[in-house]
């Protein structure tokens, strides 16, 4: 690889000085970098975007550019990382792997939804970690009626459900008690959010699988009430009676991962077992 986008979180990167680092390092051999304060999107020879933040700022610029066909790869300068191929201290490694085509391309896929009111389309979007469905604001519970395949599959009453791909296990579907998965596998994992009822095991499910959640109103809920996010970033309001359809969508995300650090060892290092 010699053609690289760089795109750094300013808040973690003070004074840019990491991306600094990173460009010096690339184009002292010979390689072409772009900045994305020069350029608003990466340009069309662009081989590989470099990301440097924490997993939300990785996640922001695949959704940004989701309808470029590019490979990314993500420095780690947040807390855990956990998408990153490496940390700041890794910087010449990884650098150097890009440069020598020393590394692995894994292919992650993602979850298409779109939000149905009255029959119509009113909003849709991709995620590559997850769709959660549920209030807008805490302290109240929802009721979602959930549809497999056409069928009523079960009800929920808890504070929401999280529909996570199997890159967004081990994130908020981990922290409520989802399964970890295989990053590189295609499935997606339906876990409800502090359910109050005995129902309130994950189930996974085929990518061929299509969901449809509804939102039921109660009592003194408003339109303000209900919101699906998409991967924690991107919010949609959501009424009563709205379905949220979900299902695989028909495009993955490329990731560059390190030959020397396998999703065991990332795993082993990132989360407590």
């Amino acid at each position: 690889m010699k053609r690289f986008y760089l795109h750094s979180n300013p808040s973690r990167d003070e004074g840019f000085a990491l991306r600094a680092l990173v460009e010096r390092h690339l184009t002292e051999k010979g390689a072409v970098c772009r900045r994305s304060d020069e350029y608003d999107r990466p340009p069309a020879d662009t081989e590989c975007v470099i990301v440097l933040g924490g997993d939300g700022t990785l996640l922001r610029t695949v959704r940004r550019f989701n309808d470029m066909d590019l490979k990314y790869i993500g420095i780690n300068t947040g807390h855990i990382g956990y998408l990153a191929a490496g940390d700041r201290d890794m910087i010449p490694l990884i650098c150097d792997s890009l440069l020598n085509d020393d590394y692995v391309v894994e292919t992650r896929m993602e979850i298409y939804a779109r939000v149905i009111r009255d029959g119509r389309s009113v909003a849709r979007h991709r995620a590559l970690n997850e769709i959660v469905i549920g209030r807008s604001y805490s302290g109240k519970i929802v009721d979602l009626n959930v549809h497999l395949n056409g069928s009523l599959l079960t009800s929920y009453r808890s504070d929401g459900l999280i529909v996570s791909t199997p890159t967004g296990s081990t994130a908020y579907s981990f922290s409520a008690g989802g399964p970890i998965v295989e990053p590189t596998a295609r499935l997606f994992v339906m876990t409800p959010l502090a359910s109050h009822s005995l129902n309130n095991r994950s189930i996974i499910l085929s990518p061929e699988d299509k969901l449809a959640v509804e939102i039921v109103g109660r009592p003194g809920s408003s339109h303000n009430d209900y919101q699906v996010s998409f991967d924690g970033d991107k919010k949609v309001p959501l009424q009563p009676g709205d379905r949220v359809n979900i299902a695989e969508a028909n495009c993955s995300v490329a990731l560059i991962k390190l030959k020397e650090r396998s999703f065991v060892e990332t795993l082993r290092s990132k989360i407590t077992i």
